[in-house]
């Protein structure tokens, strides 16, 4: 059975700092392309960042760019994010993701198969 289960987030102030991360079973990370995404309420879920099946080339969104950073660590089967200087703008409900994706696909919902539950992430003060 393939799971993605995401742990690590919670309350924070801003201007603060969490990891995220998520341990696969039933499947290798190494295989898949792998991103983070994110929900907020009332909004669609967006890319985050992501890790391509091959190579270590990592890429963001925009609004995230310089502050989070995606990691794999084969050896564990775990995808994580480093978030730093987090901003009220994102609280969401973070996901990881696992698929089978190009370059030009690794930023869309629908790229992706394998998805975790979420875990809540709240910036506030």
């Amino acid at each position: 059975q393939v799971q993605l289960v995401e742990s690590g987030g919670g309350l924070v102030q801003p201007g603060g700092s969490l990891k995220l991360s998520c341990v696969a079973s039933g499947l290798s990370l190494r295989d898949y392309g792998t991103a983070w995404f994110r929900q907020a309420p009332g909004k669609e879920r967006e890319f985050v960042a992501a890790r391509r099946q091959s190579g270590a080339n990592t890429y963001y969104a925009t609004a995230v760019e310089g502050r989070f950073t995606i990691s794999r660590d084969n050896a564990q089967n775990t995808l994580t994010l480093q978030m730093n200087n987090l901003k009220p703008e994102d609280t969401a409900v973070y996901y990881c993701a696992a698929g089978r994706t190009i370059l030009s696909t690794l930023r869309r919902v629908d790229a992706y198969t394998r998805w975790g539950q979420g875990t809540q992430v709240t910036v506030s003060s």
